[in-house]
């Protein structure tokens, strides 16, 4: 069974960075990430992985369109079986508190604690 996690930014070097952070688990095949530069795609991306391989998505706040904040209680009505948490540059506590209310499960502030998300990470893949 391939598990999925799902990250949504619109810069397109996260995507570098996490493979780089995760590059023993992805060799391994612990899991598979997916990128989608957009809340739109994310959200198409997510209705299309329907099984319960996506264990998490991990979305950016600030993103041009849709932001992830809006897009936040509308993947998690479609998909209410897969936890989100909320990236972003400004961990202030409107800001936590708005991710909270809409259904994140967390709020991680840049630069990433890679150690804070890999035991995140962790903790999903032996739930599924």
């Amino acid at each position: 069974m391939s598990v999925y996690i799902l990250v949504v930014d619109d810069e397109p070097d996260v995507e570098a960075l996490f493979r780089q952070q995760f590059r023993r688990d992805l060799r391994a095949g612990r899991f598979l990430m997916e990128f989608a530069p957009s809340a739109p795609v994310a959200l198409q991306r997510a209705a299309e992985i329907r099984d319960a391989t996506l264990i998490l998505i991990l979305s950016d706040i600030n993103m041009p369109g849709m932001s992830g904040l809006e897009m936040l209680p509308i993947v998690r009505a479609a998909r209410p079986d897969v936890p989100v948490i909320m990236i972003t540059a400004y961990g202030d506590q409107d800001t936590r508190r708005k991710a909270l209310e809409r259904g994140a499960i967390g709020l991680v502030t840049k630069p990433i604690d890679f150690t804070l998300l890999r035991q995140e990470i962790d903790s999903r893949l032996e739930a599924a």
